[in-house]
Protein backbone atom coordinates (compact mmCIF):
# COMPACT_ATOMS: atom_id res chain seq x y z
CA UNK A 1 0.00 0.00 0.00
CA UNK A 2 1.04 3.51 -1.24
CA UNK A 3 2.06 5.74 2.30
CA UNK A 4 0.23 8.23 0.88
CA UNK A 5 -2.98 5.73 1.95
CA UNK A 6 -2.11 5.20 5.34
CA UNK A 7 -2.05 9.06 6.29
CA UNK A 8 -4.99 10.57 8.25
CA UNK A 9 -8.13 10.84 5.43
CA UNK A 10 -8.49 14.32 4.53
CA UNK A 11 -11.08 14.34 1.37
CA UNK A 12 -14.24 12.58 1.65
CA UNK A 13 -17.14 11.49 -0.84
CA UNK A 14 -20.67 11.45 0.70
CA UNK A 15 -23.87 10.79 -0.85
CA UNK A 16 -27.39 11.55 -0.85
CA UNK A 17 -28.54 9.01 1.37
CA UNK A 18 -25.33 9.34 3.96
CA UNK A 19 -22.91 6.66 2.77
CA UNK A 20 -19.38 8.29 2.88
CA UNK A 21 -15.68 7.35 1.29
CA UNK A 22 -13.23 8.57 2.85
CA UNK A 23 -9.83 9.52 0.96
CA UNK A 24 -7.30 11.99 0.32
CA UNK A 25 -7.24 15.21 -1.25
CA UNK A 26 -5.32 17.18 -4.36
CA UNK A 27 -5.33 20.56 -5.53
CA UNK A 28 -7.54 23.45 -4.23
CA UNK A 29 -9.02 22.80 -0.79
CA UNK A 30 -12.91 23.01 -1.05
CA UNK A 31 -16.54 21.83 -0.99
CA UNK A 32 -18.79 21.14 -3.87
CA UNK A 33 -22.13 19.53 -4.61
CA UNK A 34 -23.45 18.18 -7.61
CA UNK A 35 -24.33 15.25 -9.91
CA UNK A 36 -21.98 11.60 -9.64
CA UNK A 37 -21.65 10.34 -12.73
CA UNK A 38 -19.05 7.63 -13.86
CA UNK A 39 -16.78 7.69 -17.04
CA UNK A 40 -14.97 4.39 -17.99
CA UNK A 41 -12.52 5.97 -20.86
CA UNK A 42 -8.95 4.56 -20.02
CA UNK A 43 -7.14 8.28 -21.67
CA UNK A 44 -8.33 11.70 -22.43
CA UNK A 45 -8.99 12.63 -18.56
CA UNK A 46 -8.22 16.31 -19.35
CA UNK A 47 -10.10 16.50 -22.05
CA UNK A 48 -13.17 15.04 -20.14
CA UNK A 49 -12.38 17.32 -16.91
CA UNK A 50 -13.08 20.79 -19.63
CA UNK A 51 -15.75 18.98 -21.36
CA UNK A 52 -18.56 22.17 -20.72
CA UNK A 53 -21.24 19.25 -21.13
CA UNK A 54 -19.80 18.21 -17.05
CA UNK A 55 -21.44 21.28 -15.73
CA UNK A 56 -22.98 20.53 -12.25
CA UNK A 57 -21.19 17.51 -11.97
CA UNK A 58 -18.93 15.00 -10.74
CA UNK A 59 -16.78 12.66 -12.20
CA UNK A 60 -15.69 9.46 -11.30
CA UNK A 61 -12.93 7.51 -13.32
CA UNK A 62 -13.36 4.07 -13.30
CA UNK A 63 -9.68 3.50 -14.80
CA UNK A 64 -7.81 3.37 -11.56
CA UNK A 65 -4.25 5.81 -12.59
CA UNK A 66 -5.79 9.43 -13.53
CA UNK A 67 -3.05 11.97 -13.90
CA UNK A 68 0.05 9.80 -15.32
CA UNK A 69 -0.01 12.07 -18.07
CA UNK A 70 0.27 15.60 -16.82
CA UNK A 71 -1.52 18.42 -18.18
CA UNK A 72 -1.19 20.55 -21.26
CA UNK A 73 -3.26 23.50 -22.50
CA UNK A 74 -3.56 21.26 -26.21
CA UNK A 75 -5.41 19.07 -24.53
CA UNK A 76 -8.46 21.49 -23.44
CA UNK A 77 -11.97 21.58 -24.67
CA UNK A 78 -13.01 24.82 -23.06
CA UNK A 79 -10.99 27.63 -21.46
CA UNK A 80 -12.62 27.39 -18.03
CA UNK A 81 -13.39 23.44 -16.77
CA UNK A 82 -17.50 23.43 -14.76
CA UNK A 83 -16.88 20.34 -13.78
CA UNK A 84 -17.73 20.59 -10.10
CA UNK A 85 -14.69 17.89 -9.06
CA UNK A 86 -13.12 14.16 -9.97
CA UNK A 87 -12.97 11.00 -7.93
CA UNK A 88 -9.96 8.58 -8.41
CA UNK A 89 -8.87 5.20 -7.48
CA UNK A 90 -5.39 5.88 -7.04
CA UNK A 91 -3.48 8.94 -5.57
CA UNK A 92 -2.60 11.54 -8.81
CA UNK A 93 1.23 10.88 -9.50
CA UNK A 94 3.75 12.93 -11.25
CA UNK A 95 3.10 12.79 -14.99
CA UNK A 96 5.51 10.70 -16.78
CA UNK A 97 4.78 11.88 -20.96
CA UNK A 98 6.70 14.05 -23.20
CA UNK A 99 3.67 16.47 -23.57
CA UNK A 100 3.00 17.11 -20.02
CA UNK A 101 3.26 20.71 -19.15
CA UNK A 102 2.33 20.47 -15.23
CA UNK A 103 1.05 17.77 -12.83
CA UNK A 104 -2.99 17.28 -13.14
CA UNK A 105 -2.43 18.17 -9.70
CA UNK A 106 -1.11 21.40 -10.00
CA UNK A 107 -3.63 21.92 -13.01
CA UNK A 108 -6.44 21.36 -10.76
CA UNK A 109 -5.35 23.83 -8.15
CA UNK A 110 -5.25 26.51 -10.54
CA UNK A 111 -8.67 25.93 -11.75
CA UNK A 112 -9.77 26.39 -8.17
CA UNK A 113 -10.75 22.24 -8.39
CA UNK A 114 -9.99 19.20 -6.44
CA UNK A 115 -10.08 15.26 -6.29
CA UNK A 116 -10.98 12.46 -3.80
CA UNK A 117 -8.75 10.40 -4.61
CA UNK A 118 -8.03 6.88 -2.56
CA UNK A 119 -12.05 5.54 -3.24
CA UNK A 120 -12.94 2.05 -4.19
CA UNK A 121 -14.29 3.08 -7.62
CA UNK A 122 -15.68 -0.18 -8.31
CA UNK A 123 -17.98 -0.26 -5.72
CA UNK A 124 -18.49 3.34 -6.39
CA UNK A 125 -19.61 2.83 -10.16
CA UNK A 126 -21.44 -0.80 -8.59
CA UNK A 127 -23.60 1.39 -7.03
CA UNK A 128 -24.56 4.08 -9.42
CA UNK A 129 -25.19 1.34 -12.10
CA UNK A 130 -27.41 -0.64 -10.29
CA UNK A 131 -29.38 2.48 -8.26
CA UNK A 132 -29.22 4.81 -11.00
CA UNK A 133 -27.94 8.34 -10.66
CA UNK A 134 -26.85 10.32 -7.22
CA UNK A 135 -26.29 13.19 -5.89
CA UNK A 136 -23.04 13.35 -3.76
CA UNK A 137 -21.11 16.31 -2.04
CA UNK A 138 -17.41 16.08 -2.26
CA UNK A 139 -14.99 17.77 0.28
CA UNK A 140 -10.71 18.22 0.83
CA UNK A 141 -9.86 19.90 4.06
CA UNK A 142 -5.80 19.09 4.76
CA UNK A 143 -6.54 19.35 8.11
CA UNK A 144 -8.71 16.26 8.12
CA UNK A 145 -12.16 18.21 9.64
CA UNK A 146 -14.61 16.73 7.64
CA UNK A 147 -18.23 17.28 8.98
CA UNK A 148 -19.81 13.84 6.88
CA UNK A 149 -23.12 14.88 7.97
CA UNK A 150 -22.98 18.52 6.84
CA UNK A 151 -22.41 16.81 3.40
CA UNK A 152 -24.78 14.55 3.15
CA UNK A 153 -27.42 17.79 3.99
CA UNK A 154 -25.90 19.02 1.08
CA UNK A 155 -26.10 16.63 -1.25
CA UNK A 156 -29.91 15.93 0.12
CA UNK A 157 -30.67 19.65 -0.49
CA UNK A 158 -29.00 19.56 -3.90
CA UNK A 159 -32.47 19.74 -6.45
CA UNK A 160 -30.34 17.88 -8.74
CA UNK A 161 -29.69 18.47 -12.68
CA UNK A 162 -33.51 17.68 -13.91
CA UNK A 163 -35.32 20.63 -14.63
CA UNK A 164 -31.90 22.70 -14.37
CA UNK A 165 -30.99 24.58 -17.24
CA UNK A 166 -27.31 25.46 -17.29
CA UNK A 167 -26.76 26.35 -20.96
CA UNK A 168 -26.08 30.31 -19.77
CA UNK A 169 -23.18 29.09 -17.57
CA UNK A 170 -21.15 27.76 -20.54
CA UNK A 171 -22.15 29.02 -23.67
CA UNK A 172 -19.61 32.11 -25.15
CA UNK A 173 -20.79 35.42 -24.91
CA UNK A 174 -20.20 36.84 -28.29
CA UNK A 175 -20.02 35.44 -31.85
CA UNK A 176 -16.63 34.74 -33.04
CA UNK A 177 -14.89 33.16 -36.26
CA UNK A 178 -12.67 29.29 -35.26
CA UNK A 179 -9.94 28.74 -37.53
CA UNK A 180 -7.96 26.35 -35.45
CA UNK A 181 -7.93 22.38 -37.29
CA UNK A 182 -7.82 18.54 -36.17
CA UNK A 183 -4.02 18.31 -34.16
CA UNK A 184 -1.61 16.71 -36.10
CA UNK A 185 2.08 16.10 -35.33
CA UNK A 186 4.00 17.96 -35.63
CA UNK A 187 2.35 21.38 -36.36
CA UNK A 188 -0.43 20.58 -33.32
CA UNK A 189 -3.40 22.96 -33.87
CA UNK A 190 -2.53 24.46 -36.89
CA UNK A 191 -5.00 27.24 -38.12
CA UNK A 192 -6.29 27.36 -41.17
CA UNK A 193 -8.32 28.91 -43.62
CA UNK A 194 -10.80 27.03 -45.42
CA UNK A 195 -12.71 28.62 -48.43
CA UNK A 196 -15.82 26.11 -48.07
CA UNK A 197 -19.64 26.39 -46.63
CA UNK A 198 -19.88 28.62 -43.61
CA UNK A 199 -21.68 26.88 -40.51
CA UNK A 200 -22.58 28.49 -37.74
CA UNK A 201 -22.56 26.77 -34.50
CA UNK A 202 -24.93 27.50 -31.75
CA UNK A 203 -22.72 27.32 -28.56
CA UNK A 204 -24.76 25.49 -25.82
CA UNK A 205 -21.32 24.06 -24.32
CA UNK A 206 -19.43 23.53 -27.57
CA UNK A 207 -16.06 21.44 -27.30
CA UNK A 208 -13.20 22.94 -29.11
CA UNK A 209 -12.80 19.41 -31.26
CA UNK A 210 -15.59 19.55 -32.48
CA UNK A 211 -14.82 23.23 -34.06
CA UNK A 212 -12.16 21.50 -35.11
CA UNK A 213 -13.51 19.12 -36.75
CA UNK A 214 -15.93 21.19 -38.77
CA UNK A 215 -12.30 22.94 -39.82
CA UNK A 216 -10.64 20.10 -40.91
CA UNK A 217 -13.83 18.95 -43.05
CA UNK A 218 -13.52 22.49 -44.58
CA UNK A 219 -16.04 24.71 -42.87
CA UNK A 220 -15.80 28.40 -42.45
CA UNK A 221 -17.00 28.32 -38.52
CA UNK A 222 -18.83 30.78 -36.33
CA UNK A 223 -19.55 30.39 -33.09
CA UNK A 224 -22.83 32.52 -31.78
CA UNK A 225 -24.31 32.43 -28.14
CA UNK A 226 -26.55 29.60 -27.21
CA UNK A 227 -29.38 32.26 -26.84
CA UNK A 228 -28.97 33.66 -30.53
CA UNK A 229 -32.14 34.31 -32.23
CA UNK A 230 -33.01 32.09 -35.27
CA UNK A 231 -33.47 35.71 -37.24
CA UNK A 232 -30.25 36.55 -36.11
CA UNK A 233 -28.91 33.00 -37.43
CA UNK A 234 -29.88 33.12 -40.81
CA UNK A 235 -28.90 37.25 -40.99
CA UNK A 236 -25.29 35.96 -41.63
CA UNK A 237 -26.45 33.73 -44.25
CA UNK A 238 -24.41 30.15 -43.36
CA UNK A 239 -24.84 27.42 -45.51
CA UNK A 240 -25.99 24.84 -42.51
CA UNK A 241 -26.36 25.18 -38.99
CA UNK A 242 -24.32 22.97 -35.91
CA UNK A 243 -26.27 22.74 -32.80
CA UNK A 244 -23.44 21.65 -30.12
CA UNK A 245 -23.59 19.52 -26.96
CA UNK A 246 -23.87 21.01 -23.71
CA UNK A 247 -24.97 20.35 -19.84
CA UNK A 248 -28.16 20.07 -18.17
CA UNK A 249 -31.60 18.79 -18.61
CA UNK A 250 -32.90 19.30 -22.62
CA UNK A 251 -36.72 19.80 -21.54
CA UNK A 252 -35.51 22.95 -19.95
CA UNK A 253 -33.28 24.54 -22.41
CA UNK A 254 -35.66 23.59 -24.78
CA UNK A 255 -38.43 26.07 -23.61
CA UNK A 256 -36.27 28.56 -24.99
CA UNK A 257 -34.15 26.79 -27.78
CA UNK A 258 -36.55 24.85 -29.46
CA UNK A 259 -39.16 27.45 -31.18
CA UNK A 260 -35.47 29.26 -32.49
CA UNK A 261 -34.64 25.66 -33.91
CA UNK A 262 -37.90 25.34 -35.27
CA UNK A 263 -37.54 28.95 -37.11
CA UNK A 264 -34.34 27.24 -38.24
CA UNK A 265 -35.96 24.03 -39.46
CA UNK A 266 -39.21 26.50 -41.59
CA UNK A 267 -36.45 28.23 -43.21
CA UNK A 268 -34.94 24.81 -44.67
CA UNK A 269 -31.34 24.99 -43.52
CA UNK A 270 -29.13 22.04 -42.76
CA UNK A 271 -28.69 21.38 -39.07
CA UNK A 272 -26.54 18.58 -37.59
CA UNK A 273 -27.18 18.40 -34.54
CA UNK A 274 -24.82 16.82 -31.43
CA UNK A 275 -25.42 15.47 -28.28
CA UNK A 276 -27.47 18.26 -26.41
CA UNK A 277 -27.76 19.17 -30.03
CA UNK A 278 -29.15 15.99 -30.64
CA UNK A 279 -31.95 16.28 -28.36
CA UNK A 280 -32.77 20.04 -29.07
CA UNK A 281 -33.35 18.85 -32.96
CA UNK A 282 -35.76 15.72 -31.50
CA UNK A 283 -37.80 18.03 -29.20
CA UNK A 284 -37.83 20.41 -32.08
CA UNK A 285 -39.55 18.11 -34.13
CA UNK A 286 -41.91 16.56 -31.51
CA UNK A 287 -39.89 14.20 -29.52
CA UNK A 288 -39.55 14.29 -25.78
CA UNK A 289 -36.21 13.47 -23.15
CA UNK A 290 -36.14 11.04 -20.82
CA UNK A 291 -33.59 10.68 -17.61
CA UNK A 292 -31.49 7.63 -17.81
CA UNK A 293 -30.67 5.63 -15.21
CA UNK A 294 -26.86 6.74 -15.08
CA UNK A 295 -26.21 7.49 -18.20
CA UNK A 296 -23.38 7.26 -20.95
CA UNK A 297 -20.14 8.42 -19.95
CA UNK A 298 -17.06 6.96 -21.93
CA UNK A 299 -15.23 6.27 -24.89
CA UNK A 300 -15.83 2.85 -25.87
CA UNK A 301 -19.77 2.64 -26.47
CA UNK A 302 -20.88 0.62 -29.27
CA UNK A 303 -23.26 2.24 -31.78
CA UNK A 304 -25.07 0.94 -35.00
CA UNK A 305 -26.25 2.38 -38.00
CA UNK A 306 -29.38 0.79 -38.96
CA UNK A 307 -29.57 1.13 -42.59
CA UNK A 308 -26.05 -0.07 -43.20
CA UNK A 309 -25.27 -2.28 -39.59
CA UNK A 310 -22.35 -0.77 -39.45
CA UNK A 311 -20.87 -0.73 -35.78
CA UNK A 312 -19.03 2.32 -34.43
CA UNK A 313 -17.31 2.13 -31.28
CA UNK A 314 -17.73 5.95 -30.05
CA UNK A 315 -16.90 8.43 -27.29
CA UNK A 316 -20.06 9.40 -25.03
CA UNK A 317 -21.08 11.98 -22.01
CA UNK A 318 -25.25 12.16 -21.31
CA UNK A 319 -27.51 11.68 -18.99
CA UNK A 320 -30.85 11.97 -21.01
CA UNK A 321 -31.79 10.21 -24.28
CA UNK A 322 -34.69 10.71 -27.05
CA UNK A 323 -37.79 8.66 -25.64
CA UNK A 324 -38.70 6.05 -27.71
CA UNK A 325 -42.59 6.51 -26.42
CA UNK A 326 -44.28 8.92 -28.60
CA UNK A 327 -41.82 9.10 -31.41
CA UNK A 328 -43.50 11.38 -34.22
CA UNK A 329 -43.86 9.52 -37.77
CA UNK A 330 -41.61 12.20 -39.12
CA UNK A 331 -38.59 11.28 -37.24
CA UNK A 332 -36.34 7.99 -38.43
CA UNK A 333 -34.00 6.38 -36.39
CA UNK A 334 -30.74 5.99 -37.79
CA UNK A 335 -28.38 4.81 -34.92
CA UNK A 336 -28.99 2.87 -31.32
CA UNK A 337 -27.18 1.79 -28.98
CA UNK A 338 -25.68 -1.74 -28.76
CA UNK A 339 -25.24 -1.72 -24.84
CA UNK A 340 -28.93 -0.77 -23.66
CA UNK A 341 -31.26 -0.24 -27.28
CA UNK A 342 -31.42 3.57 -26.76
CA UNK A 343 -31.44 6.04 -29.38
CA UNK A 344 -28.16 7.02 -31.02
CA UNK A 345 -29.24 9.21 -33.75
CA UNK A 346 -32.53 10.67 -35.66
CA UNK A 347 -32.94 12.48 -39.09
CA UNK A 348 -35.75 14.58 -40.49
CA UNK A 349 -37.84 12.74 -43.05
CA UNK A 350 -38.93 15.83 -44.59
CA UNK A 351 -36.58 18.58 -43.58
CA UNK A 352 -32.36 18.31 -44.37
CA UNK A 353 -31.49 17.83 -40.75
CA UNK A 354 -30.02 15.02 -38.69
CA UNK A 355 -27.76 14.28 -35.39
CA UNK A 356 -26.72 12.17 -33.45
CA UNK A 357 -26.30 11.44 -29.29
CA UNK A 358 -22.47 10.23 -29.53
CA UNK A 359 -19.59 12.56 -29.87
CA UNK A 360 -18.25 12.38 -33.37
CA UNK A 361 -15.58 14.13 -32.67
CA UNK A 362 -14.55 11.99 -29.50
CA UNK A 363 -11.42 14.05 -27.68
CA UNK A 364 -11.14 11.76 -26.05
CA UNK A 365 -11.88 8.54 -27.93
CA UNK A 366 -11.97 6.56 -31.39
CA UNK A 367 -12.65 8.30 -34.79
CA UNK A 368 -15.06 5.67 -35.74
CA UNK A 369 -17.91 8.42 -36.54
CA UNK A 370 -16.09 11.59 -37.41
CA UNK A 371 -17.02 10.70 -41.44
CA UNK A 372 -20.22 12.10 -39.92
CA UNK A 373 -19.01 15.86 -40.30
CA UNK A 374 -18.14 15.37 -44.05
CA UNK A 375 -21.51 13.57 -43.74
CA UNK A 376 -23.07 17.27 -43.02
CA UNK A 377 -20.87 18.88 -45.60
CA UNK A 378 -22.38 16.78 -48.33
CA UNK A 379 -25.62 17.47 -47.14
CA UNK A 380 -25.02 21.37 -47.09
CA UNK A 381 -23.50 21.61 -50.16
CA UNK A 382 -26.56 19.87 -51.74
CA UNK A 383 -28.19 22.62 -50.54
CA UNK A 384 -30.41 20.87 -47.98
CA UNK A 385 -31.36 17.83 -50.39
Amino acid sequence: MSPSFRRRPDAALVLEDGRAFLGHGCGQPGRAVGELVFNTAMTGYEEILTDPSYAAQIITFTFPHIGIVGANAEDHEATTPVVRGMVARASIADPSNWRAAESLGRWLERHGLFAVTGIDTRRLTRILRQEGFKNAAIAYDPSGALDLEELARMARDWPGIVGMDLVDEVSCRQRYEWYEGLWRWPEGHAATTPDGPRVVVVDYGVKRNILRSLVSAGFRVTVVPGRTAAADILALKPDGVLLSNGPGDPAATGRWAVPQIRALLDAGMPLFGICLGHQMLGLALGARTVKMPFGHHGANHPVQELASGRVEITSQNHGFAIADEGLPAGIEVTHRSLFDGTIQGIRALDRPAFSVQFHPEASPGPHDAHQLFHRFRTLVERGGS
